[in-house]
């Protein structure tokens, strides 16, 4: 499959990039970029001074380049912003980011040559990933760059799999390192690309898990033999959101002809909140999760890089800007971030009403025989802990602030680390689902005699089962934890029918 940049893409196309599918330019997005790379030669035969182009960068915009120097200009930014440490980036969040970086390009406002836009994207037909390390960027820059390394034959990278020096990878893939020109090096570290690439991973993850949260939360409602009037269309609808009555539907497909819910009708009031308000939590997170969606996706559509170039090579424009600042796309990461943490947090209070036996109903812990056997206590304690290291990890990167280049950059958004940090909860939030998903099918188990499980519950602990089996203190529970985060992050959950 491949996507194909006319106009624009979305996340959703970013995200099928990262996952190994190819990407093209239209006829009319060529036509863009020789557009703009015509514009940025006839700024550089005029001499009519321009940021990025024939001047330094940052707090040295007022500094002059000759035309000789504006080559290395370019190179040199390279060199100098790739600042980079820590562990490196997952090839499919690279994939990403470099998706983000062509589609950029493709609006025809940077000025790059076709050349490079035609080097990245054979970076991802031949499965050539730069070496990204994941920490260092208060904004862009430093991510960008490790990549524009490997294009000018510096750095190092992956390709099929295999690590090499970035010129030796350009070699296996059968380019030559690039030569760049005047604001080349500029454009290839700048905008949001970065943190854009990162947050499309980030919803394809982030949608996957959400769809998993809600039919975990099913089978654990049903084990728990929840109230389902809680969850009745009309009362839902008293609090208009469109993620609650979706999550409210989904729940009452799922459950549908359970014979444990209708055993269990009338034996409380009301339940606990961490069963009663799953649609509100879940809505919300549906919710924030579209509205980061719209974010990603206008970041896509937007020009991002500084300065832009517009009208033609007659007419040149060159326009100093703040489009690769991105407040909104930090402030959507770091609310997505906050919803996906709380509703891990519920998945972990809805495990522990399994285990505990002070209101589960159920063996306590789960265990086949409890006091020669834990069963599940210690597992409750790892979704804690993971749990607690999200509530953590939900605090704002976009308040961060800080000052860079000598004054020059005063304000940071810091997209990137709202991205890489709404990552890390998601892995966290996996793990936690995982672990409230191998209980509830345990506390199923325990069940099978009492009554029949509904249809669509019944098709989610078939699968568990399919993946690891009834728990007796015969094995290390971490095996199984790894195994349903697996099943969480890449698989759907059983359809509804």
């Amino acid at each position: 499959m491949t996507v194909t940049i006319d106009a624009r893409i979305g996340w959703r196309d970013v995200a099928r990039v990262a996952a190994g599918e190819m990407l093209v330019l239209s006829d009319g997005a060529w036509a863009r970029v020789d557009n703009a790379s015509r514009i940025v030669e006839r700024i550089v035969e005029t001499g009519v001074r321009a940021y990025g182009i024939n001047t330094g960068v940052g707090a040295l915009s007022d500094t002059v380049v000759d035309r000789p120097s504006q080559s290395r200009l370019s190179r040199n930014i390279i060199l100098s912003h790739a600042c980079g440490v820590g562990e490196l980036l997952a090839a499919r969040e690279v994939r990403a980011i470099i998706a983000a970086q062509i589609a950029n390009f493709a609006h025809g406002h940077s000025g790059v040559r076709a050349d490079i836009i035609r080097h990245l994207a054979t970076f991802l037909e031949r499965d050539c990933v730069p070496d990204v390390p994941s920490k260092g960027s208060a904004g862009y820059l430093t991510h960008n760059a490790h990549t524009a390394l490997v294009l000018i034959g510096e750095g190092s990278a992956s390709v099929a799999g295999k690590r090499m020096p970035g010129r030796e990878a350009l070699d296996a893939i059968g380019l030559s390192p690039l030569v760049l020109g005047a604001k080349e090096g500029l454009s290839l570290v700048n905008g949001t690309a970065c943190a854009t690439g990162l947050a499309s991973v980030a919803l394809a993850r982030a949608s996957h898990l959400l769809d998993w949260a809600d039919a975990i939360a099913a089978l654990t409602l049903e084990a728990a033999g929840c109230q389902m009037a809680a969850f009745d269309e009309a009362v839902l609808a008293l609090r208009p959101s469109r993620g609650i009555a979706y999550v409210g539907a989904s729940l009452r497909r799922r459950l549908d002809g359970s014979g444990l819910i209708a055993a269990a009708l009338g034996k409380r009031t009301q339940d606990a909140l961490s069963l009663r308000s799953v649609p509100h939590a879940h809505g919300a997170a549906r919710d924030v999760f579209d509205n980061a969606s719209d974010v990603v996706d206008r970041e896509l559509a937007s020009v991002t890089d500084n300065p832009a170039v517009s009208g033609t090579p007659e007419n040149p424009v060159v326009s100093s800007e703040a489009h690769a600042v991105a407040p909104a796309l930090a402030l959507a990461s770091d609310s997505l971030a906050t919803a996906l943490a709380q509703i891990s947090a519920m998945s972990e209070r809805r495990m522990d009403r399994l285990v505990n036996p002070l209101v589960s109903g159920l063996p306590p812990f789960l265990a086949s025989d409890a006091g020669s056997n834990s069963g599940f206590m210690i597992a409750q304690y790892t979704a804690a802990a993971l749990s607690n290291e999200n509530r953590r990890l939900a605090a704002p990167a976009s308040t961060d602030g800080g000052l860079t280049s000598g004054l020059q950059e005063d304000f940071l958004a810091h997209p990137t680390a709202a991205a890489n940090k709404l990552l890390s909860v998601i892995d966290n939030a996996e793990y936690i689902l995982a672990i409230e998903l191998m209980a509830a099918a345990q506390a199923h188990d325990f069940l099978a005699s009492t009554a029949a499980r509904a249809k669509g519950t019944d098709a989610i602990h078939r699968v568990v089962r399919q993946a690891v089996a009834h728990y007796a203190d015969d094995r290390p529970l971490a095996g199984d934890m790894e195994t349903l985060r697996s099943l969480i992050r890449d698989e759907a959950p059983p359809a509804l029918g």
